[in-house]
Order: structure tokens, then C-alpha cells, then sequence
């Protein structure tokens, strides 16, 4: 499969002698952002010696928008919370508005900080161009479109956009804003929640509400570990976004493999089809399915015997993954959703527990090397 991708520019000093600062100094709309990094000095010393960046730049109806959510306003006190949110905004690469095509990309942004996020490199963005706008999707899958593009200084590109980016939140958080309550619930009782909020860099194959529904009576048999078994049979440990995914195997944190067909713009895990890609969550992505996944030869207890789910009672050699949250006292971060979608939250990794940690790292490696 051929996938075209949009490249950074290399630009060297000579472009231009203003720097990022003077550049959005420079932009009426861009005032409020200009005041938010004059707060942060840290920041604003690293971005003035950076090259080759993008800086995503809400205009100050976005930043208006923002700050008359209760989270926005709660945010705004908070000075840690603004220089993640402004450190969100940062891209690696200086990329012209003219790179992005229909195929999106997922660039790593300066938000590093392993309280907001779980993304080696750096927590990504998406942005896609389309029907001739280019469109930069963050956390909750929000939709932030560039008004005014390629705003040259003298490490890159400023791009001013509509809204205020979202942070991505942890997994569970996103289920319940997702209409994915059902995984969010099941994670939980199988006693996953951590586990899937914590672990860095993973891709999760997430059911929607309906599925769940459609093996209602099922789930009700299963023991805690055999729920366990096929929501770890539905997570890849590693990171796969929409554009890095082919067609494949991919082993799943349940140590089983999901069979992954890329046909065109179509997906299918298994059985399932996925039926939004690429939601961008603290620790990896979600893409939801339509089916839960069924483990390998209508095992889904981990023992030779067991209750078989899905729409046909079959399932192929080869499955996948899918998990999602909900908050309880055990979850490794804490949430409030203001109306505008923004979450304050603390995201906190943790160790996972010894007795997976040589697995973990075994299936982290075997599906890096699936999506390199």
C-alpha cells in the first residue's frame, strides 16, 4: 500500500530574521496567545532557539471560546497546565500548509511531559487536509481548522487556527465522552483499568456501545478473567495510527494475534470494521470497531472451553484488540470535562506489574517492528 506522507521543510536562518515571538507579536489575532508565552520564559527561550517547528496558533476568538468553558477558565490558573496546552500546540517539523494532503499525518508535538502524556516522542497531533481546508484533530477527536496558513519566521511555520487544541485524556476518560461507556465498564470490571490507562505507547481496538449489546448475554457468563483475556485480546502494544496500519498480524497484549486487511480507505480487525480511526487518547490511540473480537478457535476464556462471542459465533486463525475506561478510585488520572471538550487532568505512567513486564516488553517490540 502506498502512503503518501507530508514532509517537513528544512529551514535554515537566512528564510527569514523574525523570530517566533516577533512573528506571532506581529498578528493582531494572535494577541492572546502572545500574552500566554510572554507568561511562560521557559517555553518561550526553547521556542526561540528551536528550528525546523510549527506552531498551531489559536486566534483569540478561540482562546475567547476557550476561556468561557469551566475548564478552559479552571486551566488558565493553573500555569503547568498552560505551558502542556501551549507545548501541544508545538510541532516537530516545519511543515508548509502545501505538505498536508488527504492522507493523515501524526506528527510528535512538544508536549513531553509524562503527567499529560504517554506518547514516546512527544503526544501527536492529526492533520489532514480536506475539501480544501487543512484540519488538525486532537483529543476527543476535536476539530481545529487552519484560518490562516504559513506564517513564515526563522525556525518554521505558524499556522493560525480556530479552536484551542485538546490534551489528549487517558483512555477511560475518552470512552465515556465517546459513547463507548460499555468498554469503559467492562475495563473496569475485569480490573484493567489501570493497566490501560498507564501503559504507554498502545493502540486499542475499541467496541462501540452496540456491540457490547449485541453479546449482552454472553458477557454476563464470563468470569473476571475471561473478560479480561478478550479486552487484553483487543490492545496492541505499540503504537499504530491510522496511516502506519497494514495488512497483517499484530499480537495483542492477550498474546494471541489479531489479523489486520487494509483495503483501500476500508479497515477491518477480524471480523470488525473500524468505524472511526485515529482517536488520539493520552497513552496511544483508539480506533472502534463495530464487533467485539472473538479469540482464536471460539476460546475466550484462556482454557480449552469457553463462550465464543460474535455476530457469527466463528472467528478466523488470527484477532485483535480494543480497550477503553471508566474512572474509579484505582484510575491513574483524574478528569472534568468543560462544555468546550477540554479535560483537565493529571496523566500519571506507572510500572506495570512485574509478572508482565518481560511480556510487555517481548509484544511491545514484536508490534513495533508490524507498523515500522
Amino acid at each position: 500500500m502506498h502512503i503518501s506522507l507530508a514532509v517537513p521543510i528544512l529551514l535554515g536562518v537566512s528564510v527569514s530574521a523574525q523570530s517566533i515571538i516577533d512573528a506571532v507579536g506581529g498578528q493582531a489575532q494572535l494577541s492572546m496567545l502572545a500574552l500566554l508565552l510572554n507568561a511562560q520564559p521557559g517555553l518561550v527561550s526553547t521556542l526561540s532557539s528551536a528550528q525546523n517547528i510549527t506552531l498551531l496558533a489559536p486566534h483569540n476568538d478561540a482562546f475567547n471560546q476557550f476561556l468561557s468553558t469551566p475548564g478552559g477558565m479552571q486551566a488558565s490558573a493553573q500555569l503547568d497546565v498552560v505551558a502542556a496546552l501551549l507545548e501541544y500546540h508545538v510541532i516537530n517539523g516545519a511543515f508548509h500548509s502545501s505538505s498536508f494532503t488527504s492522507t493523515p499525518v501524526f506528527p510528535n508535538t512538544f508536549l513531553t511531559n509524562t503527567t499529560y502524556t504517554g506518547v514516546t516522542g512527544g503526544q501527536v497531533v492529526e492533520v489532514v487536509a480536506q475539501n480544501g481546508a487543512v484540519n488538525v484533530f486532537s483529543g476527543l477527536k476535536s476539530k481545529s481548522t487552519v484560518t490562516t496558513p504559513d506564517l513564515q519566521f526563522n525556525g518554521g511555520f505558524i499556522h493560525v487556527i480556530d479552536t484551542v487544541l485538546t490534551i489528549p485524556p487517558n483512555i477511560s476518560t475518552t470512552a465515556m465522552a465517546s459513547n463507548l461507556s460499555q468498554l469503559a465498564s467492562a475495563v473496569t470490571s475485569a480490573g484493567l483499568l489501570s493497566a490501560v490507562d498507564s501503559t504507554p505507547n498502545i493502540t486499542v481496538f475499541a467496541p462501540t456501545d452496540a456491540a457490547f449489546a449485541a453479546i449482552a448475554d454472553t458477557v454476563k457468563g464470563l468470569t473476571t478473567n475471561q473478560l479480561a483475556s478478550i479486552l487484553e485480546y483487543h490492545v496492541v502494544p505499540a503504537l499504530g495510527y491510522s496511516s502506519a496500519l497494514k495488512t497483517g498480524n499484530l499480537p495483542t497484549l492477550e498474546g494471541q494475534q489479531v489479523n489486520v486487511v487494509v483495503d483501500g480507505g476500508s479497515v477491518k480487525v477480524n471480523n470488525a470494521n473500524v468505524v472511526m480511526a485515529d482517536v488520539i487518547v493520552g497513552n496511544g490511540v483508539v480506533h472502534v470497531i463495530d464487533t467485539v473480537l472473538s479469540l482464536p478457535g471460539g476460546n475466550n476464556t484462556g482454557s480449552s472451553t469457553g463462550p465464543t462471542i460474535g455476530s457469527n459465533g466463528s472467528s478466523p486463525s488470527m484477532a485483535g484488540p480494543s480497550s477503553g475506561t471508566n474512572s474509579s478510585p484505582n484510575s491513574s488520572a483524574n478528569a472534568t470535562m468543560g462544555s468546550a471538550g477540554f479535560v483537565d487532568f493529571k496523566f500519571t505512567v506507572v510500572q506495570n506489574p512485574p509478572s508482565n513486564k518481560d511480556k510487555l516488553l517481548k509484544l511491545s517490540y514484536a508490534a513495533a517492528t508490524q507498523f515500522s
